[in-house]
């Protein structure tokens, strides 16, 4: 059996517009050896998912770079560093200098170790050669390939956005359905969220920024504002755009692609001057 790709490129081989969309966490693929290792029903873990936000990316996108990951996250996940490995079930862990973070001691480390409520999902420990093929095979071409499609999009416009597309459960009523991350300034001009948090807002969508989710290793590793490289965090309410069960794509799907292609848009217009410029 051929395996499922790793991740889908979709766009133009050359960059058409300064904004690259990614998509790391709703990936649907769960390789056989991560099933085998299993000791809950594979079902229990969804709440690694962002629960089809590439729905939303498909039908936002119009000839923008778009990455979407193709692995679960529960097999790797491509929003943690390389060495955020996780002691508990990773053999290699001690390898990796890295002192554990608080993600880390949740079970949210590069492999991850819990699925939300349901708890601990490994049945057996990782050995550290299975973690450095992941890494090699899913991880770091991932990441390589959306460098290089910003490094493309800045050298073409003279800057590069990247947006990276998330979910998040229901923060509550009256709590905002979009969440903008920026690392506190740290991955993108303030320009930039900005504009983006207009265009959710001219949608009639709630926002915050930085509180709950500020953005991870994604920002952390691409965005460099000083370079002229932006990335900012995206997290949409699941209740936004699936159905009453959280499950599958529902009614709100085409309204939260409407809103993600005005957050393009407007992040792809105050990208303009550095693009004239450097035509």
């Amino acid at each position: 059996m051929i395996p499922a790709p790793s991740f889908l490129r979709h766009g133009p081989s050359e960059p058409q517009s300064p904004v690259v969309v990614s998509v790391p966490h709703a990936g649907r693929d769960y390789p056989l050896p991560l099933r085998a290792a299993l000791q809950l029903p594979l079902e229990a873990l969804r709440p690694l998912e962002d629960r089809h936000a590439d729905a939303i990316a498909l039908e936002a996108v119009r000839g923008e770079t778009l990455f979407i990951a193709g692995r679960a996250r529960a097999w790797i996940d491509l929003n943690r560093a390389e060495n955020e490995r996780d002691p508990r079930i990773d053999d290699g862990a001690s390898l990796s200098g890295q002192p554990q973070s608080s993600k880390i001691r949740s079970g949210l480390g590069l492999v991850p170790r819990r699925a939300g409520a349901a708890g601990d999902f490994l049945r057996r420990r990782l050995s550290d050669e299975e973690v450095r093929a992941r890494i090699a095979a899913d991880h770091r071409p991932y990441h390589e390939a959306v460098a290089a499609a910003l490094a493309a999009a800045r050298a073409r416009f003279g800057v590069a956005v990247l947006l990276d597309v998330h979910s998040m459960p229901p923060l509550g009523h009256g709590r905002a359905r979009i969440v903008l991350g920026d690392r506190f300034g740290k991955s993108a001009s303030a320009r930039f969220m900005g504009r983006i948090e207009g265009a959710a807002r001219a949608h009639g969508l709630a926002c915050a920024a930085n509180a709950p989710y500020s953005g991870g290793h994604i920002l952390n590793r691409h965005g460099d504002p000083r370079r002229g490289i932006h990335a900012i965090q995206i997290e949409f309410c699941r209740a936004l755009y699936l159905d009453a069960a959280l499950d599958r794509p529902g009614l709100g799907l085409a309204a939260a692609a409407a809103a993600l292609r005005a957050m393009i848009d407007a992040a792809a217009d105050e990208a303009m001057p550095a693009a004239l410029a450097a035509e």
